[in-house]
């Protein structure tokens, strides 16, 4: 698949081909779906919390007697039908993690790039060069019509293009080796390098 290159200014860089083991498969929502929910469940907390019938503070001294009240039969306030008591059965800490095998991460990253390409949300620019200046760049992004752009560099992110980008809404960066699919998926347009193109090809090889 052969793609042109342009630079921030708009004008035109040349050319280069992309892989089409990376860029040409035909996108399975299945795949990404999966990885997605990989993405998101990881990153849950999973701190949320609540206090069983053991952990509340109540006295444990029997709250009536056992019989001739004509009512049920109970033995401390802490149970969870009374107002106050534990409560059953509810949310404790743990992880909501679950495993994903490294080749289907890899491929399901392939078929999010092939998305963007398909559709036709892929952007090559020649490299991620900037004077640090967040007027200028955001001039620059306004006049190539990115809305909601994800840039993806190589190795290393330009340290002057990351500082004139953190205040650019809509504009997020990342190194090669931060690429992922749910940060791919939700922006509009997936701008790569040209240097961010041969390190994914390397990873994803």
């Amino acid at each position: 698949m052969k793609l042109d290159v342009i630079n921030l200014d708009g004008k035109n860089a040349g050319s280069i081909e992309l892989s089409a083991e990376m860029f040409e498969l035909e996108p399975r929502a299945d795949i990404l779906h999966r990885v997605v929910r990989w993405q998101r469940n990881n990153a849950q907390a999973g701190t949320h919390k609540v206090k069983t019938r053991s952990e509340v503070k109540y006295s444990t001294k029997k709250i009536y007697r056992q019989k001739g009240t004509g009512g049920a039969r109970h033995g401390a306030r802490s149970a969870p039908i009374f107002r106050g008591g534990g409560i059953y059965k509810g949310p404790v800490v743990r992880s909501h993690g679950h495993e994903l095998t490294k080749k289907f991460r890899k491929l399901g990253l392939k078929h999010a790039l092939s998305a963007k390409a398909k559709a036709g949300e892929l952007v090559v620019i020649e490299n991620a060069d900037s004077e640090g200046k967040t007027a200028a760049l955001a001039k620059q992004v306004k006049n190539l019509g990115w809305k909601r752009a994800l840039v993806i560099d190589g190795a290393t992110v330009n340290e002057a293009f990351l500082k004139a980008a953190r205040n650019i809404e809509g504009l997020d960066i990342l190194p090669t080796m931060g690429a992922n699919v749910y940060d791919i998926l939700k922006r509009d347009t997936l701008v790569i390098t040209k240097a961010g193109i041969e390190a994914l090809e390397a990873r994803l090889k």
